[in-house]
């Protein structure tokens, strides 16, 4: 009995102990989530500004230099009175500020009848993004516009989208090209820096707009003046194979002469392009077209050395040198155009 008395008395201590840690727990985790409460009651919510831009106008787009010009209209409603975000609001990717021209189309914030703020302002330059060339010429652009507040971080004043973010001019034409999606893109975006001001952290974030225009050139237009030429060029240097064996210099000739045309014709195509590290669409139809032309020289090369068999089996040969030419052009082209499509589709605008 006593033992038994002693490991009752035993139990009781350590049930005791336990609602004792338990009570000092739940107080600790009660003080730290008032703690918390009180915190985010303290610090200030971040000042919320409505934007929107309406397009006026697109024109001049460069593709050597990455750049094309905007005209377009972008406003603020802003609840605040001590901010002005239509002042403090900066462009981040113009390509040569010093030919921009903004207008503010009132000097002073007009005051809505709900107390909230009003400003426009219309801005005339140049803004540049990497423009995407694998493709090309059936490539996708996507024209962009970022601008964000100069003063305030994030933390401080947050863009949202308007209920129409984005309106486009039923007046625009850009040629050679097609107007598809424009939407507008908010999120924060986070520099890896403080700009050496010790005040804030090690990095400091703003609420950044992107105003997106997906544009796309005309497929049927474009493949008549791009590939009809290069067709053409193949289409002679293939009757290269057709010309009796006897007029070697003729077969000769023919065939330099398509090589040479595709070269200047390569060349003209790609003045407008800028330098890229990579093959756009267009250079692997003309790789494919340059050894199509090489094996029709190497054929003819080939055939001048033959002497038995006469003429008809030379001529022979050559028929079937030419199917297999170009069903190996046909297949390069289809693996070309597969592998450009896919990517192509991959890139789909969609819109906001």
């Amino acid at each position: 009995m006593a033992g038994c008395f002693s490991r009752l008395l035993f139990l009781i201590a350590v049930l005791g102990s336990l609602a004792v840690l338990n009570h000092g727990g739940a107080t600790a985790a009660a003080a730290q989530d008032a703690a918390a409460v009180a915190a985010g009651a303290a610090s200030p919510g971040a000042d919320e500004v409505i934007t929107g831009v309406y397009i006026n106008d697109i024109h001049e787009l460069d593709f050597r230099t990455h750049s094309y010009t905007v005209d377009f209209y972008v406003w603020f409603r802003w609840r605040n009175k001590e901010i002005n975000p239509a002042k403090t609001m900066e462009f981040m990717n113009r390509s040569t500020p010093d030919d921009h021209v903004r207008d503010m189309l009132y000097e002073e914030p007009k005051e809505l009848p709900d107390g909230s703020f009003y400003a426009i302002v219309r801005n005339q330059g140049r803004f540049a993004t990497k423009l995407k060339l694998e493709n090309y010429p059936f490539d996708r652009q996507e024209l962009v516009i970022l601008f964000e507040d100069t003063e305030s971080g994030s933390a401080k004043q947050l863009y949202r989208a308007d209920e129409t973010p984005v309106t486009l001019s039923g007046s625009i034409v850009l040629p050679g090209f097609g107007i598809e999606t424009a939407r507008l893109i908010i999120a924060e975006y986070t520099y890896p820096t403080n700009f050496g001001d010790p005040t804030v952290g090690a990095e400091e974030s703003y609420s950044r707009a992107a105003v997106t225009i997906s544009i796309a050139r005309p497929m049927t237009a474009l493949s008549v003046k791009t590939f009809l030429p290069i067709l053409l060029i193949m289409a002679c240097a293939g009757l290269v194979l057709f010309i009796r064996p006897a007029f070697i210099d003729a077969r000769v000739g023919l065939g330099i002469t398509a090589l040479l045309t595709l070269v200047a014709l390569q060349l003209a195509g790609g003045s407008s392009l800028p330098e890229v590290d990579y093959l756009t669409m267009v250079d692997k139809v003309y790789l494919a077209s340059y050894g199509f032309i090489m094996l029709v020289l190497f054929r003819v090369v080939r055939a001048s050395w033959r002497d038995s068999g006469g003429e008809l089996a030379i001529v022979r040969a050559d028929r079937v040198w030419f199917a297999l030419i170009v069903l190996l052009y046909v297949v390069a082209l289809a693996a070309i155009g597969a592998d450009s499509f896919s990517g192509l589709m991959a890139a789909q605008p969609v819109a906001a």
